[in-house]
């Protein structure tokens, strides 16, 4: 019941907001009654005054303030007691802000890796997520596919295991010239012909690579960047894709792995061709467009939306090969960094 009440979106509950809750637990009014005036008891469910109460016997308050923060008072205990039994090196912090049950949960898991690192310490060498991930927990899909990955960067220890990401390689044609730059720079583009367009002026350009997104594929395979180029130096990267909302979501996306800038130059000569037809089925995402938005002037942003609006695009091969090569030739590229 404590759990409910814990992720419960509001700071008061009705009486038959709570009837609702506990529906599928409870069978009698006798256990219900029980329940709620127990928690009454622990003040973890206060009486609205003003609300009143039921005639029946027992009788219940109307309305109920939830104290959330004496629900939290045991689950911080625990976590607590647990930060003063784990390696050091192991973050718990983030559990504070979570429901119990993800705690609950992950427990478990943080367990064995706990017991782990004290039985084993950091690994040295590197190795493949699976065989990882099987010496962990005994599970050689709970990394990749069972949120293991996003468990161990929750407790702050993914990069000091050592684990080599399962993806597919990532896809890039390298400028030998630049590779000995202290700031190099790498451009992103989400499509094969773009790719194709672009690649015989790559060594024309001040960038060390032109990589080729695969669509969605580059979300998970930019993971593989720093492993196939282990080239030290400061490294910028820049992405082009179509401009409707698939590509502004993928774009987003791989920002979360690999901050990556918009191709300015290569978006606003697609911003001055016609826009084609087609993309109405696409899913928006608000908060992706936003942000894409953000590095546009006003009235490129104004246009940008109506298209969208509209399920109109502007697709990456609405540029020629020649117009792309010039563009990428000629663009001052450090003043986007």
């Amino acid at each position: 019941m404590k759990e409910l009440l814990t992720t419960y979106p509001k700071k008061t509950i009705t009486l038959t907001d709570l009837e609702k809750l506990l529906k599928p637990y409870i069978n009698t009014y006798e256990e219900f009654s029980n329940t709620i005036l127990s928690l009454e008891s622990e003040e973890v469910l206060v009486m609205v005054k003003s609300k009143g109460r039921t005639v029946r016997a027992p009788s219940l308050a109307l309305q109920y303030r939830i104290d959330k923060g004496l629900l939290a008072v045991d689950h911080h205990r625990e976590i607590q007691r647990y930060r003063n039994v784990f390696h050091p090196s192991i973050n718990l912090d983030d559990y504070y802000r979570k429901v119990p049950s993800i705690w609950q949960d992950d427990l478990p898991y943080i367990q064995k890796v706990d017991e782990y690192i004290k039985n084993n310490s950091f690994p040295a060498e590197q190795a493949p997520a699976p065989e990882r991930s099987f010496e962990l927990v005994g599970d050689e899909k709970w990394l990749a596919e069972k949120g293991g990955k996003e468990l161990l960067e929750r407790i702050g220890v993914f990069n000091k295991l050592r684990i080599i990401p399962v993806s597919d390689p990532l896809m890039f044609a390298i400028n030998p010239i630049n590779i000995h730059k202290n700031t190099q720079f790498h451009l992103i583009v989400e499509n094969k012909t773009t790719y194709q367009g672009l690649l015989p002026a790559l060594p024309e350009t001040e960038f060390s690579t032109l990589i080729y997104g695969k669509g969605k594929s580059v979300i998970k395979s930019i993971e593989q960047f720093s492993i196939q180029y282990p080239i030290d130096g400061s490294h910028q990267f820049f992405y082009f894709g179509d401009i409707d909302r698939e590509g502004l979501l993928i774009w987003y996306a791989l920002t979360k792995r690999q901050p990556a800038k918009l191709a300015l130059p290569f978006y606003r000569a697609c911003l001055k061709k016609t826009s084609a037809k087609g993309k109405e089925y696409q899913k928006e995402s608000i908060e992706a467009q936003n942000s894409f938005l953000s590095f546009f002037l006003p009235e490129e942003q104004d246009k940008i939306n109506k298209q969208l609006a509209e399920g109109k695009y502007y697709p990456q091969e609405i540029l020629q090969t020649k117009e792309l090569q010039k563009i990428w030739r000629e663009s001052d590229w450090k003043v986007l960094i």
